[in-house]
């Protein structure tokens, strides 16, 4: 067991959630906490408002009340929560093919593939097969253009997989060609800006100085086998071709995931809505508490309820043939599960950002809950969120 020195926590906490407080404290001493912030809202109120520790490896910036950090996945519902805003509106039909809004991506037997089957990662574009050149990932044209010459990995709608890097340009495509904006820009006009929330797709360089450092192994040069190992598989295929769809999903192009590129300015600056938002826990948990009540906070309608619930209806299900274990997705929203759950209830929804940041909602009990952190804990059940969500409903 690790254990250090425990930094001062700071921030507000009503003190009915005083263990929660007590559970990240926890995660410095004993799971290697370096930098972390967790907020919690209740029926849209903040009760839980807390960071601790430092924004760099060397342990020289402290963590702050205005830090942001690299959220990774947890931006993948934020892109499609933008693209849900457009469907309320009538503008995209959720079972219309993508081509519809994106000619060119009919090439290549993905005529019939729908916006809905994006959504729940059943679209077979989980990775680009041509090899790119590096750091092709900040050419949005590139990229996406890449996608609609791509021949589907599996027959669109028969099974999903998870699209770990190729989910934000995929739907943030379609937001773009619908809008006429840019996701990170439509995302800022329609969501961060009148929720007050700190969360960037493309952020500059004035943010630079409150912007922790994300602690990534520089190089990705054993990236494949970090992801063959370590988690419970029921494929079993560890063999070369699968090895070479990992390296293909997670670093074509190379940097792709954020090894040796995630702190870089080049990273900070390009919009890859699956990977690279910038964001403070509140921000996180400032989205979540509007779709946790019903799609509205402070007098703003983020969504309608129905919208909501269709969204987080279970649209896959079983075995992801990215990821080799059970998932389940609603429309760009992961869904709870017994192996990690986002609470205790049944109809909680969020997603999940690499090394264990976390957002989700708990409509049930009008619950949202953030946390972003800078030193990467284990990729399958994270115990330092784990610990956190314990927390939390022990807490109710």
């Amino acid at each position: 067991m690790l254990v250090v020195d425990v930094p001062e926590i700071y921030g507000s906490c009503d003190a009915r959630f005083a263990e929660v407080c007590s559970a990240l404290a926890r995660n410095f001493r004993e799971h290697g906490e370096v930098g972390a912030a967790v907020a919690i809202t209740i029926d849209g109120r903040p009760v839980v408002d807390i960071w601790a520790g430092w924004a760099d490896r060397a342990r020289t910036r402290p963590w702050q009340r205005n830090t942001l950090v690299n959220v990774f996945s947890v931006g993948k519902a934020m892109v499609a929560l933008s693209l849900l805003i457009l469907v309320e509106r009538g503008l995209v039909d959720l079972d219309a093919p993508v081509a519809r809004y994106w000619p060119e991506f009919a090439a290549r037997g993905k005529r019939d593939v729908t916006v809905r089957m994006l959504l729940c990662h059943r679209a077979g574009l989980p990775a680009i097969r041509r090899p790119l050149p590096s750091l092709a990932m900040y050419d949005w044209a590139l990229m996406t253009s890449a996608l609609a010459e791509e021949e589907p990995w599996w027959e669109p709608g028969r099974k999903h997989g998870y699209h770990v890097n190729t989910f934000g340009f995929l739907v943030g495509e379609i937001v773009r060609r619908v809008s006429g904006e840019r996701a990170g820009a439509f995302f800022r006009r329609e969501v961060a800006g009148p929720l007050a929330a700190e969360f960037h797709f493309g952020i500059g360089p004035e943010h630079d100085a409150r912007i922790a450092d994300y602690l990534l192994p520089e190089s990705d040069e054993h990236l494949a086998d970090y992801l063959v190992a370590g988690e419970p598989s029921q494929i079993g295929d560890d063999g070369e071709e699968r090895r070479l769809l990992l390296r293909r999903v997670y670093a074509n192009p190379p940097g792709l995931s954020g090894f040796g590129t995630v702190n870089t300015r080049a990273w900070r600056a390009a919009e890859m809505p699956s990977t690279n938002g910038h964001a403070s826990a509140r921000a996180v948990a400032r989205v979540y508490s509007a779709l946790a009540c019903g799609g509205a906070t402070g007098g703003f309608r983020l969504l309608r309820a129905e919208t909501i619930e269709h969204a987080i209806t279970e649209a896959s299900a079983g075995l992801d043939v990215i990821l080799r274990r059970p998932t389940r997705f609603g429309l760009g929203f992961q869904l709870t599960r017994p192996e990690c759950p986002l609470g205790t209830n049944p109809r909680s929804f969020g997603h999940f950002g690499a090394g264990g940041a976390l957002g989700f909602a708990d409509p049930d009990a009008r619950l949202a809950f953030a946390y972003t952190m800078n030193q990467p804990g284990p990729r399958w059940q994270n115990p330092r969120n784990r610990a956190l969500i314990d927390a939390v409903y022990a807490s109710l």
